[in-house]
């Protein structure tokens, strides 16, 4: 793995209940991009081997909000990239607490 991404996406909406589904869309999106992701309360995490690949789905989720009915969509953004050698996965980083 050389790239690991955290996003959260917080759509304008109308009630929790709104905001709830188009996040819903959002994470259903990161899912069908077949990468290992792993949803969590406050973000979503996706690793893989392409950089630009990683940043495609970050720019894309955005997209996906506004689609879903979102007037205006904010993220939150964290990126480790490291090209050469490996980055400490999500299931190193996590298994051991769930």
């Amino acid at each position: 793995m050389k790239a690991s991404v955290a996003i959260q996406t917080l759509p304008a909406a109308e009630s929790d209940q709104e905001l709830v589904r188009i996040v819903d869309e959002v994470i259903a999106y990161i899912k069908s991009t077949g990468l290992h992701c792993s949803v969590g309360p406050f973000e979503t995490t996706i690793e893989g081997e392409d950089y630009d690949q990683l940043m495609d789905i970050v720019k894309e989720c955005q997209h996906v909000a506004i689609r879903a009915g979102a007037g205006k969509v904010s993220a939150y953004i964290k990126v480790v990239y490291q090209p050469e050698g490996d980055l400490l996965t999500i299931d190193k980083k996590v298994t051991k607490h769930h």
